[in-house]
């Protein structure tokens, strides 16, 4: 049976439960982080904490003090994930509360799931949506569970057998995809969409960009045009949990080499295997 950490507690799945009137099942005023395990060991957990520590201020939340890694470890034994990859997601929200103030309501819960997850597959095929993200939302760069515009896009890529979906905001300038950072390679030059896209700060892509430069590659965050993407010698995405993935497809274009991208495939492989 699934343990949960929950508020300082531990317990069983069945005994966990939230009000109908919290804001964040009622109104999707929660945020959460996503967090690979290697071997029974969160990774990259201070770069979590500082992403959720700011989401907490910009929703002006107190930000709980709590020892992330070694809750995290001890939910993964207790689930029986010691051994392989795992994924712990971090959950708080609002709590109860007038739909007109943002402040934590006096029942509002933190907790941390443990459930296993595949290994990342060795590439993708991506679409560019037809929708676009608005770098100008208030929720630009939360991670929250606002999350159903990033499903209906995902899904309708899935529909369109793609397994990722591209988003360019409202200046048609490169975003993001539905649940990924994305970069593009020209020839020595790795470049991946500026925060100013509306782009979430992905704690990989940070990692990304680090690992980049190590390896010698010039790796810029800036602009993105279509002409970019279209011109683009390879392309990848990152997230926490998958890192790195090189693009096999972009619509109907297929990619014949992803010597980059699998460079840096073998990069975060030996980081998560070292950190």
């Amino acid at each position: 049976m699934a343990f949960f950490w929950c508020n300082g507690e531990w317990m069983k799945a069945g005994e966990f439960s939230l009000p109908p009137t919290d804001r964040g099942v009622i109104l999707g005023l929660a945020l959460f982080e996503t967090m690979l395990a290697v071997g029974g060991q969160p990774k990259f957990v201070p770069s979590h904490l500082k992403r959720w520590r700011e989401s907490c201020a910009r929703l002006g939340w107190i930000f709980p003090d709590i020892d992330l890694a070694a809750i995290g470890a001890e939910l993964l034994r207790k689930n029986g994930l010691t051994e392989g990859r795992g994924r712990l997601r971090l959950t708080m929200t609002a709590g109860s509360g007038s739909i007109f103030d943002l402040a934590n309501g006096s029942d509002a819960k933190t907790w941390i799931t443990a459930t296993p997850v595949d290994d990342p597959p060795a590439s993708i095929a991506v679409m560019v949506s037809p929708w676009k993200r608005n770098a100008c939302s208030p929720l630009a760069g939360l991670k929250t569970a606002s999350y159903a515009e990033n499903i209906l896009a995902l899904d309708h890529a899935r529909k369109s057998g793609f397994g990722e979906t591209l988003f360019f905001n409202t200046e048609d300038k490169l975003c993001e995809a539905a649940t990924s950072n994305v970069f593009i390679v020209r020839g020595k030059r790795v470049l991946t969409p500026s925060l100013e896209s509306g782009c979430l700060p992905g704690v990989a892509r940070s990692v990304m960009i680090d690992l980049a430069r190590e390896q010698g590659f010039e790796c810029l965050e800036t602009t993105l045009e279509r002409m970019d993407l279209e011109n683009a010698d390879e392309i990848f995405l990152t997230s926490a949990i998958r890192g790195p993935v090189p693009v096999s497809r972009l619509d109907q274009r297929p990619f014949s080499g992803t010597t980059v991208g699998s460079a840096l495939q073998r990069c975060w492989k030996e980081e998560i295997c070292a950190s």
